[in-house]
């Protein structure tokens, strides 16, 4: 395990991608340990990224990027916090979605990383498609897992709907897209229509996020290799099978699960994420008022408040918590 202010860029990836990486991290006060994980099933090696110690916390991000946790860390005390590079992205190989049943495939994925860890269990937190992982590693692997955090709205159930943005890029037309030369501006308003367009311009986005965000676009294979998990799971307006939880699937999720919503988030609607809540047999929602997509990106110390307080022991029984107001 080394500092990734350490290692050489050469082996490990471009320059200018590893060095925004770094900028981000530091903005926070963080220096993550780097390792490279091999796995047996699939066969492939991943990256993480380790910050503190104590209870183990195993991070899944979305399509934002695994960029997207140093803020929601830096609230974290007491925990080893452990990002994932999910595959396909930064360091990480890729593997073949299609070539695999999706749900089993990536619960093997988080379990072949806390072999490789040598972990017997982990509380785990998801982001977006993260939620999907983190859900079916307890769903399958139940003896791995202690607690699941979900953070905004994601493709657990088929109710929710494909966005437009996913959609388009299982197109052809994906396939330019990926290709073309990302810019800040580009990903700023990505950010305005996943609902943190009041926090970019209160600055509780930081530059380094959204440099960080076009430049491991720009330098790296991430992007390209996200479509190709796209094109795998989406089918004109729908998800293939598979992917999404139907009730007895819900219903089979034993670890005590929380659910942080933010009440701007386009990504399902209160309502929905009730109704899995309550299938979830220790399942609890969490509304955040005002928040988007990636719900800390607009209050980290409420949301970290939240999971702190759950994994810690709070109860998860099926309950609905009303928003509370961001900044």
């Amino acid at each position: 395990m080394a500092s990734i202010a350490n290692l050489s860029t050469s082996e490990f990836g471009p320059r200018r991608w590893r060095d925004a990486e770094l900028r981000l991290w530091h903005y926070y006060g963080l220096e993550p340990n780097e390792r490279f994980l091999d796995l047996k099933a699939p066969a492939g090696r991943v990256r993480v990224l380790e910050v503190g110690s104590g209870e183990p916390i195993l991070f899944v991000h979305g399509t934002a990027g695994p960029g997207s946790w140093p803020s929601l860390i830096a609230q974290l005390s007491g925990y080893r916090s452990i990002v994932l590079d999910r595959p396909g992205w930064g360091s990480s190989s890729p593997i073949d979605f299609g070539k695999h049943a999706y749900g089993p495939l990536v619960a093997d994925v988080l379990q072949g990383v806390l072999d490789a860890l040598e972990l017997e269990r982990t509380n785990a937190i998801g982001a977006s498609i993260g939620d999907v992982w983190v859900l079916r590693l307890a769903e399958q692997h139940p003896s791995r897992v202690d607690r699941v955090v979900l953070l905004g709205g994601g493709p657990v159930v088929a109710e929710v709907g494909v966005p437009r943005f996913i959609r388009l890029l299982a197109t052809p037309l994906g396939a330019v897209m990926v290709r073309l030369p990302d810019n800040p501006e580009r990903a700023r308003s990505i950010l305005r229509r996943l609902g943190h367009g009041a926090s970019l311009e209160a600055g509780r986005i930081p530059d380094e996020f959204v440099d960080w965000r076009v430049t491991v676009a720009r330098e790296t294979a991430s992007i390209r290799h996200e479509r190709e998990m796209i094109r795998a799971i989406v089918k004109g307006n729908s998800y293939r099978a598979g992917l999404t939880f139907d009730a007895d699937g819900l219903a089979a999720i034993q670890p005590p699960t929380l659910h942080v919503f933010g009440t701007a988030d386009p990504i399902g609607s209160a309502d929905i994420w009730q109704r899995v809540a309550n299938l979830i047999p220790r399942g609890a929602l969490r509304l955040i008022g005002g928040a988007g997509h990636m719900p800390w990106f607009d209050d980290p110390a409420q949301v970290a408040g939240e999971v702190s307080r759950f994994l810690m022991g709070a109860s998860a029984d099926g309950g609905f918590v009303a928003a509370t107001d961001t900044p």
